[in-house]
């Protein structure tokens, strides 16, 4: 099974709000926990895309099973929101496809950094952010849960020599 990757569209947002929620749900946190909420998705024009941000989807098998944006925080560097795969599709190699691709629009935006966090119940994200060269900002106590941050350093590509 393949991942096809595009920006968003209005007429994905309830399927991206669900994916959300289901994702959370299987590591067993929820919006409005302290650490997520879900009140950006009816502005992901706005939040996301208006500022210098982006925000894609994954699909396979014409179905949206992926997601993520970035979210201007200067203009050096901005946030990684919203990763998430079905949990039908994790374990195909999806997530990092996801966080990639989010990588490579940093940098087309001219962004040299990017920022994000996850919390320990999300034992999966964890391993993706290291395996992908992500390293340890900090953490903090929200509530019940320990949250992650992190950050990455991009590199533009070597320039070809002929």
């Amino acid at each position: 099974m393949t991942l096809k990757i595009r920006r968003y569209r209005w007429s994905d947002l309830d399927t991206i709000l669900a994916l959300h929620r289901i994702c959370l749900a299987e590591v067993g946190l929820s919006p409005g926990d302290g650490v997520y909420y879900d009140d950006d998705f009816p502005r992901i024009q706005e939040i996301y895309l208006a500022c210098g941000g982006d925000f894609l989807v994954g699909e396979s098998a014409s179905r949206v099973v992926a997601m993520g944006g970035l979210k201007p925080v200067d203009r050096d560097t901005v946030e990684v929101c919203r990763l998430r795969v079905h949990p039908e599709f994790q374990r195909r190699g999806f997530g990092a496809a996801m966080l990639s691709a989010l990588e490579e629009r940093a940098l087309e935006l001219g962004f040299n950094s990017l920022r994000g966090d996850t919390t320990l119940n999300q034992g999966a994200a964890l391993a993706l952010y290291a395996r992908q060269g992500w390293r340890e900002l900090s953490r903090s106590q929200v509530g019940d849960l320990v949250v992650v941050y992190g950050e990455k350093r991009l590199e533009p590509a070597p320039a070809l020599e002929f």
